[in-house]
């Protein structure tokens, strides 16, 4: 369902809501309103076909239309009959769709490196707005999907269960369209055989998670300017149209900014393992999170990282470790201050395509440093490392100024004196515990102890190179490097002419 829908989605998204009648007529419009979005050339040779149905209209794809207009030299097999949508006018000027999407299909790729893909009792349905260019609700279910790959050198295997989606969209306060779809499908299976390389190895890794779940949120997506600039493409394909019509390009780009204000994507596996030659590894949970700005002169990149109930094989590490191994993890991270607006505006204004490049090298680097200019950032939010009553925690940024990475970073450790003592024991029989305890003994002399017993190291490393810890020099600066070309004694007037400096051999 994640691979059929957005097809269903892409055909909908340019219907137009041109009027209500359903007939031969009808049918005639929206094919010719649907040929700006997808081309003529889809309608003309068979693989679209709209016909009435009733108070419907049915929209039908032919595989073996796709096929004949798009030849490989690979032999392909496929069972996707039948594959069709109801379109259906509503009152309110929106559409109904429905579908079977794909009730028993696949798809398979012959060859050395080809690729069986197959779904089950797949459908959807929802309701579309052309005015918004978006479906404001949507549901869609499938009983189960598989993809395998006959890759010779990393073959794989992947298998789902039954799966539910859902969508939402409306129109933002702010312009363009707010939205948000979940996903969540059951039983997911993935083996895999990894090449080892040089040694020759195969090496089987099978994961698994009962539940996988999925959620994308945007908030005042330009739906409208994207369905424009789709438009564009369709009837601009050849080079010399482009060329022709490329200030029309540049004025649906700029109204496309900001593109949005907001995007969020997760994803969620709710247990997983990994089972591998060398053990198997588990997660009682496992999460990700990334969220952008649109186009904007200070946007930012987030990021967010959760896994907790971390397992390993007890083989792979000492015994003395285990203690120390992190078992739940928290890591936030991502960029702020993103001037992308000015970038953007400006390139869109100097591009030309008769040129050859359409910007020129020393314009790109003006872009760059106008955009360094702005100071952006690498940000560590808040993070935290676990097991236990030992716990880790860090934040900071990084800043480039002078094209030169400067960074300050907090790191707090509570637990500290454990890991030491750990270290300690160890340290009697293992020599990588002695080392690593000699390495804890020197980090603690330079740590600053809280009240509440922490471990504090406010870490700053300058753009000339210098590292303090906790206000100690760790780091002196790097000296300063003359031009080797050149000799400071040599670079007077008197010794030639006033010519300045001379260049050495």
């Amino acid at each position: 369902m994640k691979l059929v829908l957005p097809f269903v989605l892409l055909l909908a998204f340019g219907t137009p809501a041109w009027g209500q009648a359903v007939d031969s007529q009808g049918a005639k419009q929206l094919s010719d309103d649907l040929s700006r979005y997808i081309g003529k050339k889809a309608l003309d040779s068979g693989i679209l076909k709209i016909s009435a149905d009733g108070d419907a209209y049915r929209i039908a794809f032919d595989f073996n239309a796709l096929i004949r207009a798009n030849p490989s030299k690979d032999s392909l097999t496929f069972n996707l009959a039948p594959f069709a949508m109801l379109v259906k006018p509503r009152s309110d000027g929106s559409w109904s769709v429905s579908s079977d999407l794909a009730p028993n299909a696949f798809v398979d790729v012959e060859g050395p490196h080809g690729v069986r893909f197959s779904v089950s009792g797949s459908a959807f349905s929802g309701i579309y707005d052309p005015g918004l260019a978006v479906f404001t609700s949507g549901a869609g279910s499938m009983a189960g999907m598989q993809v395998t790959s006959r890759d010779p050198k990393e073959p794989m295997d992947l298998s789902v269960g039954a799966g539910t989606s859902s969508l939402n969209a409306s129109k933002s306060a702010g312009g363009g369209v707010d939205f948000a779809m979940t996903q969540t499908i059951a039983d997911f299976v993935e083996t895999a055989i990894v090449d080892e390389g040089e040694t020759g190895l195969k090496v089987p890794v099978t994961m698994k998670s009962p539940r996988v779940s999925a959620e994308i949120t945007g908030n005042g997506v330009h739906t409208r300017a994207f369905l424009d600039l789709l438009g564009f493409a369709i009837a601009n394909q050849d080079e010399a149209s482009l060329k022709a019509n490329q200030a029309e390009l540049k004025s649906l780009l700029t109204s496309a900014l900001p593109l949005w204000e907001r995007l969020q994507y997760s994803y969620r596996f709710d247990g997983m393992s990994v089972a591998s030659p060398a053990g198997n590894f588990g997660l009682a949970d496992l999460s990700a999170t990334t969220g952008i700005d649109g186009i904007s002169d200070n946007g930012k990149i987030d990021c967010r990282i959760e896994a907790t109930g971390l397992t390993v094989p007890q083989r792979l590490l000492p015994s003395w470790s285990a203690a120390l191994l992190p078992t739940d993890i928290e890591l936030s991270f991502g960029g702020a201050n993103l001037d992308l607006d000015s970038m953007l505006r400006k390139a869109i204004e100097a591009f030309d395509l008769n040129r050859d490049p359409p910007l020129s090298d020393e314009f790109g680097e003006t872009l760059i440093a106008d955009f360094m200019a702005n100071n952006p950032k690498v940000v560590l939010g808040h993070s935290t490392v676990k097991n236990g009553n030992i716990e880790v925690a860090m934040e900071g940024e990084m800043t480039f100024p002078g094209k030169k990475p400067e960074a300050r970073m907090i790191v707090d450790v509570a637990g500290y004196d454990k890991i030491v003592q750990t270290l300690q024991t160890a340290a009697k029989s293992d020599q990588q515990a002695a080392q690593a305890f000699s390495f804890a003994l020197a980090v603690k002399g330079f740590g600053k102890a809280l009240p509440d017993g922490r471990l504090e190291w406010v870490i700053n490393a300058k753009a000339d190179g210098s590292v303090t810890v906790n206000g100690a020099m760790l780091k002196q600066a790097d000296p300063v490097q003359d031009d080797p070309l050149t000799d400071p004694s040599d670079a007077t007037a008197g010794d030639n002419g006033g010519a300045g400096a001379k260049l050495q051999p």
